[in-house]
């Protein structure tokens, strides 16, 4: 009997049951012509901090430009380093490069993917302004540790929260802990626009009011540009969007947590596998549900044989990546972040998974994992 493919990600599923209210949204913003920034920018604005248990929140018009201007707003730049994982989207490293200063990558710890408190310690010089610590796949980092050691050099800490929408560590949601957060609503996020958008939280009013100048070509008033800014205004449109998005997110999360549940169920007692783990005092989000496999490669392909998509989030680590040959990093350099980059599997993982979907896609990784690898005859 053949099943359809199990997708990795399935948006349609997620938007259909919205189809009438995002309609709603759309007439709403060409009713109003509020296309760039505007009133439901600073609605969403508001409810988002609130989310988040954040002062402020700024809306921006992508995740890499919530980084790169939240950098901008706390003055790094030329000449200066940021410490941060090299086990991330490329994005955490172009906004640190895009301010004119230098990504430094210090190890992950294997088990949650996130930056090595120790690693970022013996990863600080003279030059060290920030540390951008990565909560990767929906887990926030270890933060007290970092945040103890920024305090001791006088380092600023902006939290990449871009897959951790509603995380929390010991309590305190992602993106509230350091001197920003900054989110992503790429579509596929745990909270995803319908087009690209970003935003800055932050308790701090100057930070916000920074960031808020800087997205809007540095003026604060029309015409008048204080400092030199960018074009990084959220749409009214998405902001709409995310209005409506926001208000299933806590469920959301919660569906995420319950298929992430079943498949540790199902996959416990296979050695073949090894599980996401959530570190004490932390809760998971599953933005992405990420296991790990020898022979990653070829379980990948023989999965999607077989009609379950899988991803690799992420296959390069970024500290090895061809962009950034300049800096010298060499294989061998971040041993955990680059197995980490061998061996990493990302199941399918979204709200609407049905269970038996997720059942299938757990049966099939163990049937790949028991089979010995078949040798192809030429």
């Amino acid at each position: 009997m053949h099943h359809p493919a199990v997708p990795f990600l399935d948006l349609r599923a997620a938007h259909e049951p919205l189809r009438p209210r995002l309609r709603a949204a759309l007439d709403e913003a060409l009713d109003s012509s509020a296309f760039a920034g505007g009133p439901f920018v600073e609605r969403f604005e508001s409810e988002f901090a609130r989310f988040c248990g954040a002062r402020h929140a700024v809306g921006v018009g992508s995740g890499t430009e919530a980084i790169w201007l939240a950098l901008a707003a706390l003055g790094v730049g030329s000449g200066d380093e940021v410490i941060t994982s090299p086990a991330t989207f490329m994005a955490t490293a172009e906004a640190i490069t895009f301010c004119g200063a230098t990504p430094v990558f210090a190890d992950i710890d294997p088990r949650t993917h996130t930056l090595d408190p120790e690693a970022v310690e013996a990863a600080i010089t003279p030059r060290t302004r920030a540390i951008i610590p990565v909560h990767l796949y929906g887990q926030m980092a270890d933060m007290d540790p970092i945040l103890a050691i920024a305090r001791r050099h006088g380092l600023r800490v902006i939290e990449d929260a871009c897959q951790a929408h509603g995380a929390e560590y010991h309590g305190r949601r992602a993106g509230t802990l350091g001197d920003a957060g900054c989110f992503s609503f790429y579509p596929g996020k745990n909270l995803g626009a319908i087009g690209e958008a970003g935003a800055v939280v932050t308790d701090q009013p100057e930070l916000a009011e920074a960031v808020a100048t800087l997205r809007e070509h540095g003026q604060t008033r029309k015409y008048h540009h204080r400092r030199i800014g960018w074009n990084a205004r959220m749409d009214g449109l998405q902001a709409l969007v995310l209005s409506v998005k926001l208000e299933g997110l806590s469920e959301g999360n919660q569906r995420r947590q319950l298929h992430a549940r079943r498949y540790d169920e199902l996959l416990a007692g296979a050695p073949e596998v090894v599980a996401p783990s959530t570190a004490e005092g932390r809760t998971h989000v599953f933005h992405l549900y990420v296991v790990r496999v020898a022979d990653r490669d070829r379980v990948l392909a023989e999965l999607a044989r077989r009609g379950v998509m899988c991803g690799i989030h992420y296959p390069v680590p970024v500290h090895l990546q061809p962009a950034y040959r300049g800096l010298c990093y060499r294989e061998g350099s971040l041993p955990h972040a680059e197995q980490g980059a061998r061996e990493v599997l990302s199941l399918p993982m979204f709200p609407e998974l049905a269970a038996s979907q997720l059942e299938r896609v757990a049966h099939e990784l163990r049937d790949v994992l028991a089979r010995p690898v078949r040798l192809e005859l030429t």
